[in-house]
């Protein structure tokens, strides 16, 4: 996959950072579904900053967590207005400024509008990094994010977040990761000790037929 991509939809940051904003325990597939009515009421900060919460809420409604998400969501476009003249900023700290901004969706807007070397650690990024490998008991996503940025190429920094998320929401799933059809196994630990088990299984076995001869 040599050019990775978000799976949102969007025609620029502020779209983006709205998309992310509502993926937050929601799937891209939802948010796609539900961005295209929401951005031709607004489609852009100025348009949002002046809107009631109660406005929004009624065309994100389908997702996860809506009343919330539209207080964020107003309250993001007016901070966009009032501090950043209506241009999504491109620093961290700025960007976390917003309201409903945390640091993954920060470290989103910073890869993927302004290509920076920035990981940002989802729910698949972190459990696909410590099943393969590339993290060991991380106790935070920002431990994750840490031992990722620290180990890679600064140049495929802003691509491997992709890559981790879209091998654990199509291979490496949560509850049943799609071994069979990974590339990964010869490298990824959790394959190589769920081998190990399944070999001191079948010892087992053949010890206690051998026995009961």
């Amino acid at each position: 996959m040599p050019a990775p991509k978000t799976e949102l939809h969007y025609r620029d940051p502020f779209q983006l950072l709205v998309a992310v904003i509502l993926s937050a325990q929601c799937t891209d597939k939802r948010v796609n579904l539900i961005t295209p009515a929401l951005f031709e009421v607004f489609p852009d900060a100025a348009s949002m900053a002046v809107a009631s919460p109660e406005r929004v809420y009624e065309l994100i409604k389908s997702c996860s967590y809506p009343n919330n998400k539209a207080k964020a969501l107003v309250g993001m476009a007016r901070g966009l207005i009032e501090n950043f003249g209506g241009m999504v900023p491109d620093d961290i700290d700025s960007l976390m400024s917003l309201p409903g901004v945390g640091r993954k969706t920060a470290n989103v807007i910073l890869s993927v509008v302004f290509d920076r070397p920035a990981m940002a650690v989802d729910t698949h990024v972190f459990r696909v990094a410590e099943r393969i490998g590339l993290t060991t008991r991380s106790r935070s996503p920002l431990d994750t994010e840490k031992a990722l940025t620290s180990m890679l190429p600064e140049d495929t920094i802003a691509k491997a977040h992709h890559w981790l998320i879209l091998h654990g929401r199509y291979v490496c799933k949560a509850r049943k990761p799609q071994c069979g059809e990974c590339f990964l196994t010869d490298v990824c630990r959790h394959y190589g000790n769920r081998l190990k088990a399944e070999e001191r299984a079948l010892e087992r076995i053949k010890k206690t037929a051998k026995a009961g001869e």
